[in-house]
């Protein structure tokens, strides 16, 4: 898969040890909008995905996350590879940490009818609402994040994407 981009804050000569925690995320578009989650509490979109667990394979994490998160039903053979982003940083909770994560990116497409929301007890929290939203909307609204628990590093890697996404075409 290819890089899209590195994040790399550069700020772990310190550190002793790393976590590493990757990510596999769908992007799926229909109508020039893109599905994103939107965090009703902190005011924030992400793609839909999240953490791979050991032993999962990259897509099927996708899948499960997007169906989780989105209510989203991932049609299989529509996945294709769009490529990573590398951060590295390190732990905003350990300054002994360094905090490494490929977030891989999917595009593909999705059921016509979603299910039900399957959501962490902290995705409920924040009320994670799936939101069909047009590109440029989402990058400000993450550029502007006034009060959220997250680096923002997070915020700005996927306004990143959105913006690599709009510069190939893909949306407007």
């Amino acid at each position: 898969m290819r890089l899209l981009f590195e994040m790399d804050k550069k700020d772990y000569a310190q550190c002793t040890h790393t976590f590493t925690r990757n990510s596999a995320r769908s992007i799926i578009i229909s109508n020039g909008r893109v599905a994103m989650i939107h965090s009703l509490k902190y005011d924030y979109y992400k793609f839909p995905g999240g953490g791979i667990e050991n032993g999962e394979d990259p897509v099927e994490a996708m899948i499960r996350e997007t169906r989780e998160e989105a209510g989203l039903l991932v049609v299989p053979e529509s996945v294709k590879e769009y490529g990573y982003v590398h951060r590295i940083q390190r732990s905003d909770k350990d300054a002994t940490e360094c905090f490494v994560q490929d977030n891989y990116y999917y595009l593909c497409k999705a059921a016509d009818k979603p299910v039900s929301q399957q959501l962490d007890d902290y995705e409920a929290q924040e009320s994670f609402q799936l939101e069909f939203i047009e590109p440029v909307s989402a990058i400000n609204k993450n550029r502007n994040v006034a009060d959220s628990p997250y680096n923002q590093m997070m915020f700005e890697r996927e306004a990143r994407v959105l913006e690599c996404l709009i510069s190939e075409g893909l949306l407007s």
